[in-house]
């Protein structure tokens, strides 16, 4: 018996750990927003269908047969709603097209209980007071259906509709007065609760899923934009030089088929132009490598906040070597675009430490996924290779949501010249 239960335990947590910490926080939300809307009906079946029906119905045949048939299609409402909810949700999200059937079902059970909800207040089956209960309850598993499905215009309009045909059914059946009354606005309470319910969670659901998308669009266009510059400079340099060769070689053509001497000066000059735009060319590419770490920070720190993540930036790059820079600047950037990417953080510091022997760099973020960093993708393992050309470690750790990299660098010791000797001690 204890070894079943350690079983179940264990299945338990690692359904915990799979299917819950390894979400981010929207998919959170939309896992505790289904539950509530499979909930939901059933909440609303034993309080307002099945219990009133149960104390208030006579206890002679016909009663008895149309409540508990009220009973079995209501709660075949709420099988239903519950089977067909994911379609609906996923259609009001823009994942997937009209579920019709679906609303045809709801709307066909919908009317088999409002017809016996007739025929029960027809045949005086059961008290005149409890009848709005399970009539509340009838129009609950509809009103959430058509709530995802269409515009709330439509809904209203829907539910105006069904207002004005169930106050003609129930007055042909003999109700008249206030009680009409209290039943038309039953029905009007119906409607505006499942609105609520329904349709304002699922709004904020298509809200914080557009802010996701947006958020992963502005990483895109990030690295977009700094592709850009590349071609930009890149075109800036080669663009005018390549005119040039390509006229002076023309020109040494002609020249060359006229036995001009000129010709070899011209050649010498192409010559020339094209190892100063390989020259140009080495330089626009290292500094797009070796990038400027100071201005990396500054660079992650906008982008992160532009996407609503806290970020803090502590400590300076002034004096570092190059070297040092580039691979710290180049871990800046894949770590800017992780968060961005991965996760959902609302935090990120970023720590720049610089002792006499190395340089810590040190970036940690919450809403990390619960992942194996090495699982994520190439680009640790570019940045321990670009590391490692400059003696540097990363380390790289995660657990409870939040994800740390520390990249390490030593710093090189400064060379002695030619000659100098060590200052000899002085005794007193």
């Amino acid at each position: 018996m204890r070894k079943g239960s350690e079983v179940v335990g264990g299945r338990v947590r690692g359904w915990w750990k799979q299917e819950w910490r390894d979400r981010n926080k929207i998919e959170k939300v939309e896992f505790q927003s289904m539950v509530m809307w499979h909930v939901m009906p059933w909440f609303f079946f034993l309080s307002w269908a099945s219990l009133p029906l149960g104390v208030s119905m006579k206890h002679e045949a016909l009663p008895l047969v149309l409540g508990w048939t009220l009973i079995a299609v209501a709660a075949l409402q709420c099988l239903h709603v519950n089977r067909s909810l994911r379609r609906s949700v996923d259609h009001y999200l823009k994942r997937a097209g009209m579920p019709r059937r679906d609303l045809a079902v709801a709307g066909a059970l919908m009317a088999v209980g409002l017809g016996l909800t007739l025929a029960l207040t027809a045949s005086d089956g059961v008290k005149d007071e409890m009848i709005g209960f399970p009539l509340l309850f009838l129009a609950v598993p509809f009103g959430q259906a058509l709530g995802f499905a269409v515009p709330i215009r439509r809904f209203f309009v829907y539910f105006a509709a069904l207002d004005v045909l169930l106050v003609g059914a129930f007055a042909a059946v003999g109700v008249r007065g206030g009680q009409l009354a209290a039943l038309a606005a039953i029905i009007v309470v119906a409607g505006l609760l499942t609105l609520l319910t329904s349709r304002c969670g699922a709004w904020t659901l298509a809200v914080m899923w557009e802010g996701d998308r947006a958020r992963e669009v502005e990483a895109r266009l990030a690295v977009a934009e700094e592709r850009l510059r590349f071609g930009r400079d890149l075109h800036d340099v080669m663009g005018r030089n390549l005119a040039v060769i390509a006229l002076k070689s023309e020109l040494a053509v002609q020249l060359a088929r006229r036995g001009r001497p000129e010709a070899v000066d011209q050649m010498v000059e192409v010559q020339r132009i094209a190892r100063e735009s390989q020259r140009e060319v080495r330089e626009v590419v290292r500094g797009y490598r070796e990038a400027d770490l100071a201005v990396e920070l500054v660079g992650a720190q906008g982008v992160l906040e532009a996407a609503g993540i806290d970020c803090r930036v502590s400590g300076s790059s002034a004096g570092l070597p190059v070297s040092v820079q580039s691979a710290l600047g180049w871990v800046v950037r894949e770590a800017t675009t992780n968060v961005l990417r991965h996760g959902d953080a609302q935090r990120c510091d970023i720590a720049l430490t610089v002792t006499g022997e190395r340089t810590t760099l040190t970036i940690e973020n919450d809403g990390a996924p619960e992942v194996v960093p090495e699982s994520t993708g190439s680009g640790l393992a570019g940045l321990r290779e670009r590391l490692a050309m400059v003696d540097g470690t990363l380390d790289v750790t995660s657990g409870n949501g939040t994800f740390r990299l520390a990249a390490q660098v030593p710093l090189p010791r400064p060379q002695k010249s030619a000659g100098a000797r060590e200052p000899e001690e002085v005794g007193l």
